[in-house]
């Protein structure tokens, strides 16, 4: 991505491209990329405070939180209790998360690790593929002010 100028939320450079580029691997469902989706989409949603959704991050905070305790599978377990949890079934239930931040701001640049980052050369290269999400999930909570500690 050598040229495109600097992302004003996460630092890299043609970041919104490169989103797109790892969306259409993770929707192919395909090994290493796709059971890695809500994980890539949450670090991309975190380092863009922009485009977070109306909870401020607190979901997207905590299915990192889960992935990086537990790995995919407290994230399947989170995503099944937050299914659960939103069915018409379950009346009054209030939703649940964390405050946007201490401090109550987001983040903007001064990521460890980017998409740029997980990206390599552009392609997302399988080989090493969930170690570098691993990284990019760790720096962005880092960022947020939660380093697991």
């Amino acid at each position: 991505m050598t040229g495109a100028e600097p992302c004003g939320e996460c630092g890299a450079r043609g970041c919104a491209g490169l989103f797109h580029g790892l969306l259409a691997l993770d929707h192919s469902r395909a090994q290493p990329w796709g059971p890695l989706h809500g994980v890539s989409v949450s670090c991309f949603l975190l380092q863009h405070p922009g485009r977070l959704p109306g909870d401020g991050g607190a979901g997207a905070r905590g299915l990192l939180r889960a992935y990086l305790d537990g790995g995919l599978p407290a994230v399947e377990r989170l995503v099944g209790r937050t299914r659960r949890a939103n069915s018409h079934r379950v009346p009054g239930r209030p939703p649940t998360g964390a405050a946007v931040r201490p401090g109550g701001e987001a983040p903007r640049g001064g990521f460890a690790v980017t998409i740029e980052e997980v990206a390599v050369d552009g392609t997302f290269p399988a080989d090493g593929f969930p170690e570098r999400v691993r990284a990019w999930a760790a720096a962005t909570l880092a960022a947020w002010g939660d380093d697991g500690a």
